[in-house]
């Protein structure tokens, strides 16, 4: 009976909906259900509330349905907080003592953006820490990663996300000295099972810091995990492994700082998946995928071969995938061809955060803070540019109308006046 029930969460995950349950949106994928996002703002343009923050973290804000969940930090403490809708604190619990930075304070050990589905909330750190809270700040358990599955090993610490799906955690764990996938209890952080993702990468190409997704249309739900020079699908399940890709390389003229950081991406018949370092773009039909598919067609729908993301998460809207390169490039592609609809430098400095879109409209967000709003659709328009001033490497959560923006110093409501 728990089993129909298990299988019943996994594919029917929106009777557990919330307005913004991880950090990629209600359905994993970067796209609001809510439309009315505003189009301009600022300090003095449709800010409802900003509450400064005890300290970075590139990590972004989840909710349930009235109040935000973020990870921060402190000094070298580590926390999860929780916020009103209205921007006040309602409470913080430190989880580890432990907190490096890396990148020259890009990052740190609250890169993981916690999950919630809208009774409790769970919170991955650097430091190896996984927590499960009530969502009034009551701890239910936790457990350390690395103490069970080995020492992480990365040159850029540990930023990829647990996916939360039905009654499982998901975590994609590859760097130095582990390789494979894990689904655990969520109620109790007990493992349900863990899969070897065997690789032949090597050096730093081993690390990643891509975050698994679920692959969720139709009744045969697929976890999708990426790095280590592979696209690796699991049953969610049992951990069985249903196909594999090492497209991402080129064999012949290899890359061993090929480190992942994107996540793939998912829409009815494809898997989008990024790489690195200027790498292909690979789109696959999962319904099509059986064992290793490296090269192979009909699952392989299509290849793009230079021009990747490096850091950006991609997004797919109404037929067309959208990219947005680390140096402001935003490339969309057909999604059924992937052949290139057009390619345009929309803000020329480093991108960290992922776009989203509301509204007919995409949000991208730039390191210094630079917000430019592009509408969605074949002919690239730029609708606007508002500048926040702080440094940003969070997503943009649009919920209702308001877009919550999480800087380094504070987190920021932005809406229509009424």
């Amino acid at each position: 009976m728990r089993r129909c029930f298990w299988l019943l969460m996994l594919i029917c995950p929106f009777l557990q909906a919330q307005p913004w349950p991880s950090w990629r949106g209600p359905n994993g994928n970067g796209i609001s259900d809510s439309p009315g996002a505003p189009l301009a703002w600022g300090a003095a343009q449709n800010l409802h509330w900003r509450l400064p923050l005890p300290g970075p973290a590139p990590s972004t804000p989840v909710m349930a349905s009235d109040r935000l969940f973020l990870t921060a930090t402190r000094g070298d403490s580590l926390l999860i907080m929780a916020v009103s809708r209205d921007g006040h604190p309602l409470w913080e619990h430190v989880v580890a003592g432990e907190n490096h930075s890396y990148r020259q304070g890009e990052s740190n050990d609250a890169a993981p953006s916690p999950s919630t589905d809208g009774h409790f909330v769970w919170a991955f750190f650097g430091s190896g820490d996984l927590i499960c809270l009530t969502v009034n700040g009551e701890k239910q358990w936790q457990i350390n990663i690395q103490e069970r599955y080995g020492k992480f090993s990365t040159y850029f610490g540990m930023a990829t996300t647990p996916l939360l799906w039905g009654e499982a955690l998901y975590l994609g764990l590859m760097h130095d000295n582990a390789q494979m996938a894990v689904a655990l209890d969520k109620s109790s952080g007990r493992e349900l099972w863990r899969s070897k993702r065997p690789t032949e990468a090597r050096n730093e190409s081993l690390h990643s810091y891509a975050s698994p997704v679920m692959y969720h249309y139709g009744n045969d739900p697929q976890l999708i995990t990426h790095g280590a020079d592979l696209v690796v699908a699991y049953n969610p399940l049992d951990g069985r492994e249903l196909w594999r890709s090492a497209g991402l390389q080129d064999p012949d003229n290899y890359n061993s700082a090929f480190r992942l950081v994107a996540s793939p991406v998912t829409a009815p018949g494809l898997v989008v998946a990024p790489s690195a370092k200027n790498g292909p773009v690979l789109g696959i039909n999962p319904t099509e995928a059986r064992g290793d598919i490296t090269g192979q067609s009909p699952s392989l729908r299509w290849r793009m071969n230079r021009g990747t993301t490096d850091v950006p998460s991609p997004v797919i809207y109404q037929g067309l995938v959208y990219i947005c390169r680390e140096n402001g490039v935003l490339l969309c592609l057909n999604q059924e061809t992937g052949e290139q609809v057009y390619e345009k430098r929309v803000y020329g400095s480093r991108h960290r955060s992922s776009p989203v879109v509301a509204g007919e409209r995409l949000y991208m967000i730039a390191q210094d803070g630079t917000a430019n709003v592009v509408k969605t659709g074949p002919a690239f328009e730029l609708l606007a540019t508002n500048r926040l001033g702080e440094r940003v490497a969070a997503s943009p959560v649009i919920v209702d109308g308001v877009l919550y923006l999480r800087s380094d110093q504070a987190l920021y409501a932005f809406g229509e006046q009424r």
